[in-house]
């Protein structure tokens, strides 16, 4: 029995897949560390980290719900809790289900604490997650993952964390995010690179599946080098401080992740997607801390 309940604890691991919120809590970060030289509430920001956190989880789930059952379900990847037979279909969607209604509450609470604009970001973001795979728009099987990704982890978040803190939006944390949206989006390419023919056959349509390899990898190549660039510029014509140049010191991290790109079998290609993380950890790391440099 007790083998059971641990094979049941794995298998809701895989499917909430916290290894990955990370990428919900540095955008987080990194908007409040722009934020903290003007002001600062550390309630707003524990709501902002569990929204962001709750929506990815919700994003998660019902994403292995909806690749169950429509059948693109990769076997290479992470989440295939819905395929182990540990966990059924209904209750990993009513599981999504609750993670958004309870991300969506520490929305409403942000809502009465700094305004309506609030409400529209929240709310666009649980409708991006679930109908990131769910029908009719399931925009992440038409070649819009990236995109999507990047913006919402990526402007929306890190805006929407300055936002709560400062209640007003400014150009420098619009430049602070791109960087942050391109990494994610970054994971994303990765994971499509490496399940690729899985995609293909089931009529997926990603970046990868359309341009195949290598020029699937370049793509790879360009974002992450973009990432980089787009602080240096920034810093270049003063939109960011000198402090924020921190970030190269993620370059081993980049390099360890381009690295991977030699691979060419899916199982192995796992590693690039754990890399591709690791390296947004990293960078959003060094971005917030560079910006809190201010402060001192």
């Amino acid at each position: 029995m007790a083998a059971v309940a641990l094979t049941r604890r794995r298998a809701w691991y895989l499917a909430l897949r916290p290894f990955s919120y990370t990428t919900a809590i540095m955008p987080v970060l990194v908007g409040t560390a722009l934020a903290a030289p003007i002001e600062f509430d550390p309630l707003r920001l524990l709501l902002a980290l569990a929204g962001s956190v709750l929506i990815l989880a919700g994003t998660n789930l019902a994403t292995d719900f909806f690749d169950f059952v429509d059948g693109v379900q990769p076997g290479a990847s992470f989440g295939a809790s819905i395929q182990s037979g540990l966990l059924t279909p209904k209750e990993v969607h009513v599981a999504a289900i609750g993670a958004f209604g309870l991300g969506a509450a520490c929305g409403l609470v942000l809502v009465m604490l700094a305004g309506w604009p609030v409400l529209a970001a929240g709310v666009a973001s649980v409708l991006a997650g679930y109908f990131y795979t769910a029908s009719p728009i399931k925009y992440g099987r038409r070649g819009l993952g990236e995109i999507g990704v990047g913006f919402f982890m990526g402007p929306v978040i890190v805006m929407g964390a300055f936002f709560v803190q400062v209640e007003e939006l400014t150009w420098p944390a619009f430049w602070v995010s791109l960087p942050v949206g391109i990494l994610v989006a970054n994971i994303l390419h990765a994971n499509n690179l490496r399940d690729i023919d899985n995609d293909r056959a089931r009529d997926k349509v990603t970046i990868a599946t359309v341009v195949g390899r290598p020029v699937a990898d370049y793509i790879l190549w360009a974002l992450v080098i973009g990432a980089f660039a787009s602080v240096i510029v920034c810093v270049a014509l003063g939109e960011l401080t000198e402090y924020t140049l921190l970030v190269l010191g993620a370059i081993p991290a980049a390099v360890t992740t381009l690295q991977v790109l030699k691979e060419r079998e899916a199982v192995k290609l796992n590693l690039l997607v754990r890399n591709s993380a690791r390296l947004h950890m990293h960078f959003g790391a060094l971005l917030a801390l560079g910006l809190l440099l201010v402060v001192l």
